[in-house]
């Protein structure tokens, strides 16, 4: 987020300060100080990781959590993982992104018309936040659309990001009924709230499986960029 914005700053320097989830803290920090070997010579971010992108974002993209060895290495969202480089070259396809890689916050990496953010901070043990630490966490997404005034849709990566931006919208007074996931799902949420389209998460275990193919994923970023007005 850009430093002269005061708001957006204000937030960002809450978030990276939490300390709200003892799990999460130990976790994060320990694999901070052990590193993974290949990354030895880093000095892992260790910290909740805060929301990456366009401040006047019309899409919210709402992924996990970040990756032991990626977000929370490098301190920004689906950055230094293959998650990222699957994410993030897709992005560039279809122009929400500068470049198709993403390596470290120094990297010149912009976002265009997008925000990530992620239903857990911090990066959780096996991928799993708890449901009181994502709770913990929702005070956050709720922040970032107050400031995010023109959101005209949500991307949803993965059934927790999914169940969380219809959670997020239900604490803020809509009357959503129960959705389905599934990969393409596209939902309007009601009169004068923004969209909700689903995807699976590009995760290793989605995309070397053929789960989630490179097509199938330019599809859901094709629908997001017709769906934008």
């Amino acid at each position: 987020m850009p430093a002269e914005n005061q708001s957006w700053d204000a937030l960002n320097r809450e978030i990276i300060a939490c300390r709200k989830c003892p799990r999460l803290v130990a976790w994060r920090e320990e694999v901070a100080r052990v590193k993974r070997r290949a990354y030895r010579d880093w000095e892992y971010w260790g910290k909740p990781v805060p929301a990456f992108g366009d401040p006047n974002a019309r899409l919210l993209v709402v992924g996990l959590a970040p990756g032991a060895h990626g977000s929370n290495r490098t301190g920004r969202m689906f950055t230094g993982d293959a998650s990222g480089n699957f994410l993030f070259a897709a992005m560039h396809r279809a122009g929400f992104a500068s470049q198709p890689v993403a390596l470290s916050r120094e990297d010149g990496l912009t976002l265009r018309d997008v925000l990530i953010t992620a239903a857990c901070r911090c990066a959780p043990p096996d991928n799993k936040p708890t449901p009181q630490e994502m709770d913990n966490c929702q005070p956050f997404i709720h922040a970032e659309l107050d400031l995010l005034a023109g959101v005209q849709g949500i991307l949803a990566l993965g059934s927790i990001g999914f169940q969380t931006a219809i959670t997020i919208y239900r604490q803020r007074g809509a009357n959503i009924p129960a959705l389905k996931f599934g990969h393409g799902a596209f939902y309007s949420l009601g009169e004068g709230l923004p969209w909700l389209l689903a995807s699976y998460h590009p995760s290793q275990q989605n995309t070397q499986t053929g789960r989630l193919t490179s097509a199938m994923f330019d599809a859901i970023w094709h629908t997001a960029r017709e769906k934008l007005v």
